[in-house]
């Protein structure tokens, strides 16, 4: 299973990072923090760059409000240099479920009732 997974990480990049970008990171990067996801934050020596290796799958809406400022030197502090005040009322972040199992599903929908309750409109079919 190495070599296999060795050709993995050359060619793809939707899970984890490639062989290219884990050298350049260990070349050129210096880690400035973890998330909660842990999704690991990098910036170039001279702090020109910065990129996030991500915990398994790539997807950016795993990245927080707080990281992704930083990421696009919104703050050029990191927020765990100087982590933003948030509001009493405010959530915490969660990624954007559209299109996997825990996706919203309003009541009546298909997916949610599972055919078991009673739906608020009526199906069409070609016979009827």
């Amino acid at each position: 299973m190495g070599i296999l997974n060795s050709i993995l990480r050359a060619a793809t990049w939707w899970d984890g990072q490639t062989l290219n970008t884990q050298f350049f990171t260990w070349r050129n990067g210096v880690k400035v923090g973890e998330d909660a996801e842990g999704n690991i934050f990098y910036q170039s020596k001279d702090a020109k760059r910065r990129w996030v290796i991500y915990n398994g799958e790539a997807e950016a809406s795993r990245v927080s409000p707080d990281w992704h400022g930083w990421l696009h030197y919104t703050y050029k502090d990191a927020p765990t240099d100087a982590p933003l005040a948030h509001k009493s009322w405010e959530k915490p972040h969660h990624e954007n479920l559209t299109g996997t199992a825990m996706a919203y599903a309003p009541s009546g929908s298909i997916r949610k009732s599972g055919g078991n309750e009673k739906r608020d409109y009526e199906a069409w079919s070609p016979e009827g």
